[in-house]
């Protein structure tokens, strides 16, 4: 018998419900009962949504980041947080975002953030010094796991392995983290034992890092912890996801588990050959629902594959999607406005749960017990293969067009900054900011009300242009010297691009967790993009004739509009990537003609998009490189090409960056405390660089010489008149009242350096 399972769930509501409950409590507005109500709603709404599965996830659910909740497990804190007095969700929000309610305790700095593997999810860093100790806390999973026996659900608990724990936490001390596993594994072996004595049959243990190229000491990391734990009374399923085990496979197979979860979706060529490499009385659990997009599942095909699997494994095989289902949205029921068409070839995460069930009761009962929902998928899958909405002839054309001179400036830097400094006049250490400002409720609501057709197009312009209009009156107040816009007409930096690109489409509640209480919408690239008009002239050459001083065009990078998106799984990823470039490269042209002279290209999720093999990333940095270069290269030497990129670790792919030729990069910086620029001191990096100095996720406000500091670090590794001074990322999260002291500290850094000389 089949089982069927799944990895884990969104956590966020199906109207954010999460993420609403936590900005109140974090605005001091609502008590911790209220918000731990809240968040044991959320958990009863989601197990009943999955109640007939055969195993439940429990544990998924997080007030922030499952790996901050890990390290809270394992009683793993930085010095910073310890000896909080008070409620522990204060402390953990501390850790999270640097303070939390108001009253709730003396802020501190809060926990690096980075990408979880290649997905724009991001955890909190856990901290490793060579000192670090670990001691069990287990109440906030014994205590789901008590709600969730009570409710009659068939548990399955989540944790995140010990492996991949270490892997993914920062050594402050130049330690060997490695050596931390001895007093790490004993902790997970209590946490095994509660759990066993809570009932729990079997426990599901990520290591994704089993995807990954790994050394001969990681290799042995793993077999030490797992043969460390194999004497526990629960069954571990040890999950694996993102990608192929490849050389692996031996491995992952023979550690001593009960089970074994490999992703069908990206690994499938690992399948049969782990069916011969493992123990008889193994299970395999295969992932064969993409949890990471939106597309159907192609039930039939997907069964042709299963059928003899099943055959030969019989109960030893179960059913799951790739991983967490955490990286899709809800569900799409709530779509009300979605084109009929192009939602047929859509799933969510409920109806990603409900091909599972298909899947399994085929397998169980034969393919003639869902004969109409085989059917019906077997149609929504031929439509999307043959719509002629999905392949444009001529952005086919386009693409074979390309040429390599469309993808080098004319001039090299040297000769470019010259120029650029003589128009531009910029002093030294010149200031500015990432693109975004607040968007405050009152750009939400004309937003709202224009989308609902409560007001018509003159209106919400007009409310625009007045948010603009403050957007540069503050700016000139605080004495910034390059200016943005502030993007108050757009509502998500990829999704403002995605509205008015053919071959996207948009959702109203396909809302994805990113971090915290911070949501996103991706938009969906269902085919062949081209650019109908101009996306964002207009707003950008008003802003410029409220002012003097420069003002930024701000765009978003091919790169990032693809690895931000759902992205078409019926072509390369390269090839689409190509497209994008030719439709922001028609945008770039088109400012520098309206007399922009400086124009931001922003690649937040340039590093993310990296495979996660080593092996493969020259594949992905040459094409992603060069659709960079294809989007911007196109100017005269005079206009001044800006990027952005977010939570980079540089040191590996510098070259690459190199290879962009922006004329100024701007990277996140202020939580790392400028560790990022470790990369620059044994890379000549040739062009001009902000590294930012005033950490935006989180609320504290810091002062102007904790920003000096952070630029004097930075001057030691970039020639200061090659150095820009700018936040770490876009602003439109936060608040007016903290940004302006934040700017105004920021200002006051340069100008103390600039008089320092």
């Amino acid at each position: 018998m089949v089982i069927i399972h799944n990895l884990g769930f969104p956590r966020i509501g199906a109207r954010r419900e999460l993420k609403f409950a936590l900005e109140t409590y974090w605005r001091g507005e609502c008590p911790s009962e209220q918000l731990q109500a809240i968040g044991a709603d959320l958990r009863h709404r989601h197990w009943s949504l999955q109640a007939d599965l055969d195993l439940v996830p429990v544990g998924d659910f997080s007030f922030y980041d499952h790996v901050l909740d890990m390290s809270f497990t394992l009683g793993h804190l930085p010095e910073r947080a310890l000896g909080f007095v008070g409620n522990p969700l204060d402390n953990y929000f501390r850790l999270a975002r640097g303070r939390s309610a108001p009253g709730t305790g003396e802020p501190i700095a809060a926990g690096e953030m980075t990408k979880w593997f290649d997905t724009n999810y991001h955890y909190i860093v856990p901290e490793f010094t060579a000192a670090s100790e670990f001691e069990l806390n287990a109440s906030r999973l014994l205590e789901q796991l008590t709600e969730a026996q009570t409710l009659g659900i068939k548990a399955k608990p989540v944790i995140i392995g010990p492996v991949t724990y270490l892997a993914l936490g920062k050594v402050k001390d130049g330690s060997d983290k490695l050596a931390l596993l001895p007093r790490l594994l004993p902790v997970y072996a209590e946490l095994l034992a509660r759990l066993a004595a809570q009932g729990v049959e079997w426990v599901q243990i990520d290591e994704p890092l089993l995807v990954t190229e790994l050394t001969a000491d990681w290799r042995h990391a793993f077999e030490t912890a797992y043969h460390t734990l194999k004497s526990g009374r629960v069954k571990l399923l040890l999950a694996t996801y993102f990608g192929a085990l490849a050389e692996n496979a031996y491995l992952a197979a023979n550690l001593p588990v009960a089970g074994l979860h490999v992703d069908a979706i990206n690994g499938r060529d690992d399948v049969l050959p782990l069916i011969g490499l493992l123990p008889s009385h193994k299970v395999l659990s295969l992932g064969v629902v993409d949890g990471r997009n939106v597309w159907k599942t192609d039930l039939s095909t997907t069964l042709d594959w299963l059928e003899p699997l099943a055959e030969r494994l019989g109960e030893r095989l179960w059913l799951a999607p790739s991983c967490s289902l955490l990286h899709v949205p809800m569900d799409l029921d709530r779509e009300r406005r979605l084109d009929p068409e192009i939602k047929s070839w859509l799933a969510f995460a409920a109806q990603k749960l409900d091909e599972l069930r298909v899947l399994g009761k085929a397998l169980r009962q034969g393919r003639d017990a869902v004969k109409a929902e085989l059917a019906a998928n077997a149609a929504a899958v031929a439509a999307r293969r043959h719509s002629p909405r999905v392949h444009d002839p001529v952005v086919k054309a386009a693409i074979a067009a390309i040429s390599a001179d469309m993808g080098r400036r004319r001039s090299p830097y040297a000769v470019r900054a010259a120029k650029q400094a003589a128009l531009l006049k910029l002093p030294k250490f010149p200031t500015t900011t990432i693109g975004s400002f607040p968007q405050t409720a009152e750009i939400r609501q004309a937003r709202r009300r224009f989308k609902a057709g409560e007001t018509d197009a003159a209106a919400y312009q007009e409310a625009i242009r007045t948010e603009i209009a403050r957007t540069v009156r503050e700016q000139e107040a605080l004495g910034l010297d390059v200016l943005v816009h502030g993007e108050a007409e757009r509502n998500d930096m990829v999704e403002y691009f995605g509205e008015q690109l053919a071959g996207y489409c948009l959702t109203e509640n396909g809302w994805v967790q990113s971090y915290g209480s911070r949501c996103v919408k991706p938009p969906i690239l269902f085919g062949d993009v081209r650019r109908p008009r101009p996306m964002s002239i207009e707003w950008t050459v008003y802003a410029q004739s409220l002012t003097e001083k420069p003002m930024k065009g701000m765009l978003t990078g091919p790169v990032t509009l693809l690895n931000w998106s759902f992205v078409r799984d019926d072509q390369s990823r390269s090839d689409t990537c190509r497209q994008l470039a030719l439709a922001i490269r028609e945008e770039v042209l088109d400012l520098e003609r309206a007399g922009v002279k400086i124009i931001q290209i922003d690649e937040a999720a340039l590093r993310e998009g990296l495979p996660l093999r080593r092996s493969q990333w020259q594949e992905y940095l040459g094409w992603a490189v060069e659709s960079f270069r294809i989007a911007a290269n196109g100017v005269r030497d005079e206009t001044q090409i800006y990027t952005h990129m977010c939570y980079s670790e540089f040191n590996d792919i510098i070259a690459s960056i190199a290879a962009m030729d922006a004329d100024v990069i701007t990277i996140e910086c202020a939580r790392s405390q400028m560790e990022l620029l470790d990369a620059f001191e044994c890379y000549a990096y040739p062009n001009a660089i902000g590294p930012g100095v005033y950490d935006i996720h989180s609320p504290n406000i810091p002062s102007a010489e904790q920003m000096i500091e952070l630029l004097e670090k930075a001057a030691k590794r970039i020639p200061p008149e090659r150095l820009w001074v700018n936040p770490d990322c876009g602003l439109k999260t936060r608040q007016w009242a903290e940004i302006l002291p934040a700017l105004a500290h920021m200002v006051s850094a340069a100008r103390h350096l600039r008089m320092k000389g």
